[in-house]
């Protein structure tokens, strides 16, 4: 496997507000804009900022992307979109609760990834379809600025995970996961 370097998108003011984005999106945080640019420098100290760059069309990517590498001309992949929560999209827990769901805190400590499959928008089989079509298209080495539970399963399929062990993968906001030869890492 070649060099393969995966970015969540910086904090947004949904995501500081523990509102659910899916679908939707909301402006980068100041600490989101300086999460970016701490992945470009990041990128820059590896002498990956001049690798092909594939992002989410959703806003909260496209910024991260244009301050992270700001000379990169990024490439949009829908299929790099972060998981659809349906008609939650844009909710936050009490107002899921308000409506008959019930919050990732349901599903108990370590296991509020597996919620992102039962809400009433996509599930895991399409961000799964999508993640190996997309890994399954890569060329060589790049740069992919995308969402939590995208960046999961792209992980995931580029590791050969089970469900299981894509639960158990770090997430978080300004970091970058550096995969190369089946070993991931992350680097903040």
């Amino acid at each position: 496997m070649s060099d393969i370097y995966i970015l969540r998108h910086g904090q947004t003011e949904w995501n500081a507000a523990r509102r659910m984005q899916g679908a939707l999106d909301s402006p980068l945080t100041e600490l989101g804009r300086a999460q970016a640019r701490r992945q470009g420098e990041i990128l820059r100290e590896l002498g990956a900022d001049g690798l092909p760059v594939h992002v989410s069309p959703q806003g909260r990517a496209q910024a991260t992307a244009a301050l992270a590498l700001p000379e990169a001309r990024p490439i949009t992949d829908a299929r790099l979109r972060e998981i659809s929560l349906g008609a939650w999209d844009g909710l936050t827990a009490a107002e899921i609760a308000a409506q008959g769901g019930t919050g990732p805190e349901a599903f108990g400590e370590g296991r509020g990834f597996f919620w992102y499959d039962t809400t009433p928008g996509e599930g895991f089989e399409g961000v799964a379809a999508r993640a190996r079509s997309f890994v399954a298209d890569l060329q060589g080495p790049a740069v992919i600025v995308t969402h939590g539970i995208t960046s999961m399963f792209l992980r995931g399929a580029l590791l050969g995970l089970s469900i299981e062990e894509i639960a158990e993968l770090p997430g978080g906001q300004g970091v970058v996961h550096h995969l190369k030869d089946g070993i991931a890492r992350r680097l903040e």
